[in-house]
């Protein structure tokens, strides 16, 4: 499904640990995740960026694959990480940050929360875009979708979800959830299936 966040996400299937890294998705996607497999996806806030490598490169499952070491470590930035499991990840993205591997756009943060003044619209908008990969207006759109599928998911009736996530009427949310997420509707009310910003995650 869309999603408008960089992720750094574990792998662990009984023939294979991988550590993927991960850009925005801007149209709704199905994945296969066996039933053998554990995944850990850290999250990173949005406006969190790699100064490295371009957020564009990464778009529309352009994955990168880091190199894994036999140590249990993996290669990033020229440097080497351990692995993180749940209870370590929050000390990863910390030592990252200190590293300069990450760092945050607190322009970005201002786009989200409506706080411009200082920036012209056009300032905003190009910097966003520079930062997330996708323009404000997608990134609201990927947003909505979420919210929606979420709703619907939890047992809401697609009449509320419509309302709930601020669409115009039942087709709009029907054409949005359909490209973002990958699903229609009544297909996310009748099957209720597990989405990915559901499964557990750690968040910059």
């Amino acid at each position: 499904m869309a999603e408008g966040n960089i992720e750094l996400v574990v792998t662990r299937l009984p023939e294979l640990l991988a550590v993927t890294l991960r850009g925005p998705v801007t149209r709704g996607t199905l994945v296969e995740c066996p039933a053998s497999g554990e995944w850990l996806a850290i999250r990173f806030r949005l406006g969190t960026y790699l100064p490295e490598i371009p957020t564009s490169a990464l778009i529309d499952h352009q994955n990168m694959q880091l190199p894994v070491l036999p140590n249990g470590r993996f290669l990033f930035s020229g440097l080497s990480w351990d692995i993180p499991g749940y209870d370590d990840a929050e000390s990863l993205v910390a030592r990252m940050a200190r590293a300069g591997v990450i760092a945050r756009s607190h322009a970005t943060d201002a786009a989200i929360d409506g706080d411009v003044d200082w920036m012209s619209r056009r300032s905003v908008q190009r910097h966003f875009r520079r930062v997330t990969g996708m323009t404000f207006s997608s990134h609201q759109q990927i947003e909505r979708a979420r919210r929606a599928a979420a709703l619907l998911v939890s047992g809401s009736s697609v009449l509320d979800a419509t309302s709930g996530a601020g669409y115009f009427d039942q087709a709009h949310l029907t054409r949005s959830v359909r490209q973002l997420i990958g699903m229609t509707p009544a297909r996310l009310s009748r099957e209720r299936p597990q989405l990915s910003f559901s499964y557990k995650t750690t968040t910059s």
